[in-house]
């Protein structure tokens, strides 16, 4: 019923409405008149006759005319075609993504060949996904034998706080060299609690801080030197001692308040593991526009499958809990974190008993 309509309405537009119109312009145009004798009757008469050349030139526009047309349907037709075959192919590959991703499967077995670049990249994003999900279950999985290895900590110095106070309290007599003793070790026993507790609160100010920077011109040699004297009674514990070899002056445009967290937590660490009687040797220097501050100490060589980890959120090098050593083991991952923020870098290395941390900043 609709064909037919629509040929009743393409005949009567040119049939009827546009019939006339083409008539006059065609005679007007294509046709010629010329007066023309009877051969028999010798009468003189007026003849119409086509304009060939006229003519010609009218075919000739007509067919453009139709290849246009014919150009602009081929045109259209296949942006159609190719858009459902998109719509199409965007589909299949949706599918099979969300099938690769969704199950342990080979990607050969997904995409088909004709998708093979496809199937490249999704194989490694997959991957990435992967890695990244079991570093953060890594990470996590540490984070909670870290705390429960502290609550369980906890539980032995308070103890014995409570216990020797106890004693002091029950025995208000008790000679005073037994009570002195007494009062030393539960002091003792509070400051390891304090620590702990301390540790506690490092993780949960990890977790919820978001830092930013606030930079300004420091002056990185006053800073090194007043942090190795703050160091001095940790130092003297062991015996250790820090050579500086600094270069003046030496500045920085950064975070002092942060960068000092990472000095003092890089410094920190090379104490807690240096050998006992050993020096430290701190150096700091400009080199092609750039701070280079260098920590190097004598202890144990770190093994080089630590070092790949050493600056993970979590990760610490001694794994007994009652090592004095033994932090949160977030100090060298906060470390990374500030120096990445201003645009440094971080390295670590370790042979023959030799460890350097190497911190380089953007001068």
């Amino acid at each position: 019923m609709a064909a037919y309509l629509g040929c009743q309405l393409l005949y009567m537009l040119f049939d009827v409405a546009l019939n006339g119109f083409f008539m006059d312009w065609f005679e007007g145009h294509l046709l010629t008149t010329r007066l023309m004798v009877e051969p028999y009757t010798k009468e003189s008469v007026y003849v119409r006759d086509l304009d060939i050349g006229g003519f010609k030139i009218f075919l000739f526009w007509v067919m453009v005319f139709v290849a246009c047309i014919w150009l602009v349907m081929l045109y259209l037709v296949s942006r159609y075609k190719a858009g459902k075959q998109l719509k199409a192919a965007m589909t299949e590959i949706g599918n099979g993504v969300q099938k690769y991703m969704s199950k342990d499967i080979d990607v050969s077995d997904v995409f088909l060949e004709k998708y093979s670049e496809v199937s490249v990249q999704i194989a490694a994003i997959k991957n990435r996904m992967q890695r990244n999900e079991q570093a953060l279950k890594d990470e996590a999985q540490r984070k909670n034998d870290l705390i429960t290895y502290l609550a369980h900590d906890l539980k032995t110095p308070l103890t014995s706080v409570i216990g020797y106070l106890s004693l002091l309290d029950e025995a208000p007599d008790m000679p005073a060299e037994q009570k002195a003793k007494y009062v030393h070790i539960t002091l003792e026993k509070a400051l390891r609690l304090e620590k702990l507790i301390n540790e506690f609160f490092e993780i949960t100010r990890y977790n919820l801080q978001q830092m930013v920077l606030e930079k300004e011109t420091i002056d990185l040699s006053y800073m090194l030197v007043q942090m190795t004297d703050e160091f001095y009674p940790l130092l003297a514990a062991n015996d250790n001692r820090i050579e500086l070899h600094v270069d003046e002056p030496l500045s920085v445009y950064g975070d002092s308040e942060k960068l000092a967290r990472v000095f003092n937590n890089i410094l920190k660490n090379a104490i807690a593991y240096s050998y006992p009687g050993t020096e430290i040797d701190v150096t700091a220097q400009e080199v092609h526009e750039q701070v280079v501050v260098a920590v190097r100490n004598h202890g144990k060589t770190i093994p080089a499958h630590k070092l790949e980890t050493i600056f993970e959120k979590f990760f610490r090098l001694d794994e007994a809990r009652r090592s004095n050593t033994g932090g949160a083991g977030l100090g060298l991952a906060i470390a990374k974190e500030i120096v990445d923020l201003h645009g440094g870098t971080i390295t670590a290395e370790s042979d023959r008993e030799v460890t350097t941390f190497r911190v380089t900043l953007p001068a």
